[in-house]
């Protein structure tokens, strides 16, 4: 089909049209800004509103050209559009916003004028199914080398075997002598818990691990039903973030060196760090402060750290560790040490916000605006969340805190009726003639033919949660767009991963990491943003996996507008009638493998 027939144009009415639109978008990139000197006669009264005014304006002179050959584009219909070429060999572990000389992120890059297919390596095998891709990875698809894997701490050997094209981990079986679960099961003895099954009674249900190893204790919390998300800093090679989503597990590329995670104050019930390699006391402990503003009240910060060398060549010189700077800046933001074995130290955050008022340690100031959305904010010098009105304990968490239930049970059958057609269309048979509908049973879809999903608007997370009470082994990474309405902490608080994210930004993480992308109603929600639906579509393309899955639901005309793009990015795709009265569609697509 057309594009023009989409719209209701004839093809020289539409061409006049786009015409016209690319005269208008050449104005506006070759007129100057010029001030009028009236303007600020202007009344308050009758003056534009402050969030209404554009302070880029080289970047919006730069998206309407962008903007301008992407309508040229789409006016030349769908079958005179051409695909995207492959990128050269350089680019197959690409991932923008970082590159090898600095490990902050940087999304302020120009955009490059050469758009390619990010292709997988020569030696790329289509990952084995959970739970066996647990256990057992291909070494072609990860970036790691021999000497990477040797130089490795001493628990990551006895956890990991290196064989001639795959990388196998123990399996949790208990015969592993002072492991994880030894490891584990520590923990939760400083907690006062018999055992680490028992986190779940301590309100322990999502934890953010930084700098996670391979995954290892990352996999140990899925197997007691917690939900560990790995960060860890952007690796050129041996990517601990890599490893872990190619095992299966939840992961992102991310680091605090200078600026805030995006993630909202009070977000999780523990932060691990087993020598993650940070030093907490630098920067006017202001990386301390970060982990403080993520913990939830009563909330467990885990640290393991080797006791560093005694400071002087005399015996009787006092020996100093990370974890007793660290206990000293406690006591400066209401944390209490709970429990200490071997190297081991966990400490728990105050569940009183009285406590900061009440400090005799030196002060450090209260941060004044508790609710922002700190997405890559630079680091702030004080404590936040103590006057947010999400200060709940973990112990007294509610589910879909500030939204009418009737509004949120209504969300809840809406995904679990929308799952069950999307799990039965994901079948090469909707690319046939096929007669296929939503709702058919035959055939089915292989059980665990997914388990690295992301919803890429995800709202309150209820397609996470309808995929759970389907009893799918899928683990869903729940993006909530930037600058849409803040629901990360509902779908936080419920015990699933998720993360703030700008689409109009790459995603931070490494190519081929997730078998199925959703997104509902997230390019109409960007229609109103500078993003372009080119570079969207194309970086959607790098990080699903080879024979990945990603479904679309939006209105008709951004469908079919999307079905033109998918064509570009070299996928199969069909768009799918809902057949329930609404201009609302689905487009199914399934990723090639683009074999050399």
């Amino acid at each position: 089909m057309k594009l023009a027939s989409v719209f209701g144009l004839r093809p020289r009415i539409s061409g006049l049209l786009f015409l016209i639109l690319g005269v208008i978008a050449l104005i506006t990139i070759l007129v100057p800004n010029s001030d009028d000197d009236s303007s600020s006669s202007t009344t308050s009264a009758t003056r534009v509103p402050p969030h209404n005014v554009y302070k880029n304006y080289g970047r919006i002179k730069e998206q309407a050209a962008i903007d301008y050959l992407d309508l040229r584009f789409f006016s030349l219909g769908v079958n005179r559009l051409k695909e995207f070429p492959l990128c050269g060999k350089e680019r197959e572990n690409y991932v923008p916003c970082y590159n090898v000389t600095e490990s902050d992120r940087n999304c302020g890059f120009a955009r490059e004028e050469e758009r390619c297919i990010v292709r997988p390596p020569k030696d790329y095998k289509i990952p084995l199914r959970w739970p066996v891709g647990r256990d057992i990875i291909w070494t072609g698809n990860v970036k790691i080398t021999k000497d990477q894997f040797l130089s490795s701490g001493t628990m990551t050997k006895r956890l990991m075997l290196l064989e001639e094209n795959q990388i196998t981990f123990h399996s949790e079986d208990g015969l592993i002598f002072d492991g994880v679960k030894d490891y584990a099961f520590q923990i939760a003895e400083m907690i006062g818990l018999g055992s680490d099954s028992e986190f779940s009674q301590a309100a322990i249900r999502t934890v953010l691990d930084i700098g996670c190893g391979f995954g290892s204790f990352g996999a140990h919390l899925v197997s007691l039903n917690v939900m560990p998300i790995c960060i860890a800093e952007y690796e050129a090679t041996g990517s601990q973030v890599q490893l872990a989503l190619e095992r299966g597990l939840p992961a992102m590329i991310g680091n605090f060196f200078s600026k805030q995670l995006p993630y909202p104050a009070l977000s999780f019930d523990m932060v691990h760090c087993a020598q993650c390699g940070i030093t907490w006391d630098i920067k006017d402990a202001m990386l301390l402060l970060e982990v403080d503003r993520v913990l939830k009240p009563g909330g467990y910060f885990v640290l393991t750290s080797p006791t560093s060398k005694a400071q002087g060549n005399s015996p009787d010189t006092k020996k100093t560790s990370i974890s007793t700077r660290v206990d000293e800046l406690s006591k400066k933001i209401c944390w209490s040490l709970s429990g200490q074995q071997d190297e081991t130290f966990l400490w728990q955050k105050t569940v009183d916000s009285n406590c900061y008022s009440s400090r005799s340690e030196a002060s450090i100031p209260l941060c004044k605006d508790d609710d922002s959305v700190p997405y890559y904010q630079p680091l702030v010098p004080c404590i936040s969340g103590t006057k947010s009105k999400r200060w709940i304990p973990i112990q007294n968490r509610s589910t879909a805190n500030g939204i009418k239930p009737e509004e949120f049970d209504e969300d809840i059958q809406v995904w679990r009726s929308a799952l069950k057609n999307y799990w039965s269309l994901l079948t090469p048979l909707i690319f046939s003639d096929h007669p296929k509908r939503p709702g058919d049973e035959d055939p089915v879809p292989p059980f665990y033919m997914i388990r690295n999903a992301m919803d890429m608007n995800a709202r309150y997370g209820n397609l996470n949660h309808a995929l759970l009470k389907q009893g799918k082994s899928v683990w869903v990474m729940n993006v909530v767009p930037a600058k849409a309405r803040n629901t990360l902490p509902i779908i936080l608080d419920r015990g699933f991963a998720g993360v703030l994210h700008d689409w109009c930004e790459p995603f931070p993480t490494y190519p081929r990491t997730y078998d199925m992308l959703h997104a509902n109603e997230l390019l109409t929600h960007l229609s109103s943003e500078r993003c372009s639906l080119m570079d969207l579509f194309l970086e959607m393309d790098r990080i699903l996996r080879p024979e990945g899955w990603v479904v679309l639901s939006d209105k008709l005309g951004v469908i079919e507008m999307a079905r033109t793009l998918a064509a570009r990015v070299r996928w199969e795709a069909r768009v799918i009638d809902l057949q329930d009265g609404s201009d609302q569609r689905l487009l199914v697509c399934q990723k090639p493998f683009l074999k050399k």
